[in-house]
C-alpha cells in the first residue's frame, strides 16, 4: 500500500454570473483544483470521480477520464487546473478523488475533500 502522507489537494471555485441565467435555474462555476506533490516520488493522474450535490439535494456522480493533459506531479511540485460546472441551483458542494498511479504504475486514491460551489450571496 502506498503511503500519501504529504500530497495536499486544494479547490477553488468562482460563480460565473455572465454565462448564468438564475431565471433559467442556470448557474455555471468555475472551479480550479491543485493538487500539489510532498511525497518522495512522483505521481501520475489516471481517472477522477466526483460527486456533485445541487442546493435541492440532488446528486451526479461522474466517473471517467476527465482532464485531457495526465499530468505527472514530480515530487515537491504542484498541478492545477480549472474547468467548470452547471447547476440548476444558486449553490452546491462537490468531492471526489483522482486515481494516482506511482511511478511503478501502483494505483491509489488521492481524496477530494468537500467543497462548496456558491454565488457568494448565499454564504452565510
Amino acid at each position: 500500500m502506498i503511503e500519501l502522507t504529504h500530497s495536499f489537494v486544494y479547490a477553488k471555485s468562482l460563480y460565473v454570473e455572465s454565462k448564468s441565467y438564475p431565471e433559467q435555474s442556470h448557474y455555471v462555476f468555475t472551479y480550479t483544483i491543485v493538487i500539489r506533490n510532498m511525497n518522495k516520488f512522483p505521481i501520475k493522474f489516471i481517472r477522477r470521480y466526483w460527486l456533485i450535490t445541487d442546493g435541492d439535494g440532488r446528486e451526479v456522480e461522474i466517473h471517467g477520464e476527465g482532464i485531457e493533459i495526465k499530468p505527472c506531479v514530480l515530487s515537491g511540485c504542484e498541478f492545477r487546473y480549472t474547468s467548470g460546472l452547471v447547476l440548476e441551483t444558486p449553490i452546491g458542494t462537490m468531492q471526489g478523488y483522482y486515481i494516482m498511479a506511482n511511478e511503478l504504475g501502483e494505483k491509489f486514491n488521492l481524496e477530494i475533500p468537500i467543497f462548496r460551489v456558491a454565488i457568494r450571496s448565499y454564504v452565510h
